[in-house]
C-alpha cells in the first residue's frame, strides 16, 4: 500500500471517530428561569436534537442551581430532569418545576445561576408507561 492510500485511510478513521464522539444533542441556549411565586420556579431547557431526529432520543440533564434567600442564605443544589426528542423532530423542550427556600415560602428566593453539569443521550424516543 502506498503512502497516499495509508494517509487517506487514517484521515477517514479520524473523521469517523470524531463524528462518533460528538454528542447527539445540545442545548439551544442557556436554561430559561421563570418565577411563579416567591420561591417557586420553572427552569426550561431547549434541546437541539437534529443529529438524533431519525430515530429520536432520550436522556437526562443534570444541572446545578445556585440560589439565595432575601435574608442572605445561599445554597447550591444538583437537580435532574428527563427529556425526550421524538423521531423526525429537530427540537424539543423540557421544563422542570422547583421550589427553593429554607422555610416553606417564608422568603423571596433569587436564582443566582443555573449550570448544566451533564447531558446523557440514548438512541430512540423513550417508551412512556400507560
Amino acid at each position: 500500500m502506498n503512502t497516499t492510500a495509508c494517509c487517506l485511510i487514517l484521515i477517514a478513521l479520524v473523521d469517523s471517530a470524531t463524528a462518533a464522539s460528538a454528542p447527539l444533542i445540545s442545548l439551544t441556549q442557556s436554561p430559561l428561569v421563570m418565577r411563579l411565586s416567591k420561591d417557586e420556579f420553572r427552569i426550561a431547557f431547549g434541546i437541539n436534537g437534529e443529529r438524533c431526529s431519525a430515530k429520536g432520543c432520550h436522556g437526562s440533564i443534570r444541572y446545578r442551581v445556585q440560589w439565595k434567600t432575601d435574608d442572605g442564605v445561599t445554597r447550591s443544589e444538583v437537580k435532574r430532569v428527563d427529556y425526550t426528542v421524538l423521531a423526525h423532530t429537530a427540537r424539543s423542550i423540557v421544563v422542570d418545576r422547583q421550589h427553593f427556600d429554607t422555610a416553606e415560602a417564608q422568603h423571596t428566593t433569587e436564582i443566582v445561576a443555573v449550570n448544566v453539569d451533564l447531558i446523557t443521550c440514548h438512541d430512540g424516543a423513550a417508551a412512556r408507561p400507560p
